[in-house]
């Protein structure tokens, strides 16, 4: 400043009182747009409340005791068909042997997506003593232990994880077809899941209308902080029509805006159920 003026003005009270006047002006000012911008911003910051419990418990059903375990098997392609003949026979017997507490939800194929996989939904009523129960039974099983042998030969990888069912999702029932299966699978950021609840809690109203949803679980084991939604259309036509209908509702858009942040990665399966399946 002092280069931009005569020396001799610096001397001049008027205008030393005029420069202060200005200086403080323009800080009040850069003050009172930062505040302004901070209230404006704060309009459509999103805020979380802190959680005080672990989210297996603030987000799943209190009624039930149901624990999941979802299988991913990936079939040597010649081997398809060998596979699906080979597990319908056993899961049917264990899903019929009251000895066993736990039943099949769901048995499909992918049609679209990962190719020549299998996707199995079990289901363990009594939480994880009932699942303990069923692994130790089948290790006594020959027949069981047979068939995992020969299974082992058509396999080129498979994994599993334990899952429990959101609390404001329907339960898994059984339901006649001839329906496609869509999973949806979405692998949130750490931390996040308790506000992915949070906002599909009030969304799902929006997609229960044509009964297509199936079921919405979250992982406890295997891949972490991992969504699976299940849902069911006649056809491909009838997905694309349902899909582009919840876009018409009042609320599904503001979901969208909110969830979508916290997704690192997602994927989608277009399945059709084996014989075995109660979701037909």
């Amino acid at each position: 400043m002092a280069a931009m003026w005569p020396a001799r003005m610096w001397k001049s009270p008027a205008l030393l009182a005029r420069s202060c006047v200005a200086l403080t002006f323009t800080r009040a000012n850069s003050k009172g747009e930062q505040n302004d911008k901070g209230w404006f911003r704060s309009l459509f910051v999103h805020r979380v409340k802190q959680r005080k419990d672990a989210h297996s418990n603030l987000l799943s059903k209190k009624e039930t005791s149901s624990l999941y375990k979802m299988q991913f098997h990936n079939v040597k392609p010649e081997c398809l068909d060998a596979y699906n003949t080979l597990s319908e026979q056993m899961l049917k017997k264990l899903h019929d042997d009251s000895d066993y507490p736990c039943e099949i939800v769901g048995s499909w194929n992918t049609w679209y997506g990962e190719q020549d996989q299998a996707v199995h939904l079990w289901r363990f009523s009594g939480g994880y003593p009932a699942m303990t129960d069923a692994m130790e039974k089948l290790k006594q099983n020959k027949e069981y232990l047979e068939f995992r042998r020969e299974r082992s030969e058509m396999l080129m990888a498979r994994k599993n994880q334990i899952l429990l069912e959101f609390s404001f999702w329907n339960e898994p029932q059984a339901r006649p077809g001839p329906n496609i299966y869509e999973l949806r699978t979405y692998y949130l950021k750490p931390g996040t899941m308790i506000e992915w609840g949070n906002n599909w809690a009030r969304a799902i109203r929006f997609r229960q209308e044509n009964s297509e949803a199936v079921g919405g679980f979250f992982s406890l084991v295997g891949d972490l902080y991992v969504v699976h939604h299940i849902w069911a259309y006649k056809d491909l036509e009838s997905r694309h029509e349902t899909r582009n209908a919840a876009w018409q509702k009042a609320g599904w858009d503001e979901c969208v805006y909110y969830t979508v942040p916290l997704i690192r990665n997602m994927e989608s399966r277009i399945m059709i159920p084996l014989k075995v399946s109660t979701l037909q």
